[in-house]
């Protein structure tokens, strides 16, 4: 099992990537009213078939070629349910992918969100052909980074994965988590 829920972050979101998505969607949001921590993912990949989402959560079951078992998927399926919160995964083909996974906040049984910021930094220097819309919530507070809007700023020239560019990507988001959660350790 991951340690952190932003390894199953990056995990299904590298999914998405492999799905051939050019957008994929990540929110992660906190609510100490509903005693929840609710993350979401959405992209615009190739999509799987019914057959293929009944197949999905269940460990024996993998498209690739490399293994015998996909266990990334069931992890974070199996780690949402212990806490004693839920998950979901839709899809259709041609469309693309949307996966929600609701922790009861306080459950002794949830692990922690983890690096949050660095995972969102490896997938946008890494995936420099997929967009990254990442939304983080606490409470009233929130803010948003979207790779497009990067884009606009930056032209097609500078890549996301040089040294300059992937620091202040990190700065961007580390800062900004920091004053939306306030140092809150989730």
């Amino acid at each position: 099992m991951m340690t952190e829920i932003s390894l199953n972050i990056l995990d299904v979101a590298e999914n998405s990537t492999k799905a051939g998505a050019t957008l994929v969607e990540i929110g992660v949001m906190v609510s100490h009213l509903s005693d929840t921590l609710t993350v979401t993912i959405k992209d615009n990949g190739c999509g799987m078939d019914e057959e293929q989402v009944r197949k999905v959560t269940d460990p024996f079951y993998t498209t690739r070629t490399t293994r015998k078992v996909g266990l990334g998927v069931p992890f974070f399926k199996q780690a949402a349910e212990a806490t004693g919160g839920s998950f979901e995964i839709t899809s259709k083909k041609g469309v693309g992918t949307y996966v929600k996974a609701v922790f009861v906040l306080s459950s002794i049984d949830r692990m922690p969100l983890g690096d949050i910021c660095l995972t969102m930094q490896n997938l946008i220097i890494y995936h420099p052909e997929t967009d990254f819309l990442y939304t983080y919530a606490f409470d009233s507070k929130s803010f948003v980074l979207d790779t497009r809007e990067f884009r606009e700023i930056l032209g097609e020239d500078i890549p996301f994965n040089s040294p300059e560019i992937a620091a202040y990507i990190m700065d961007y988001l580390k800062e900004n988590t920091l004053e939306v959660d306030g140092g809150a350790a989730i």
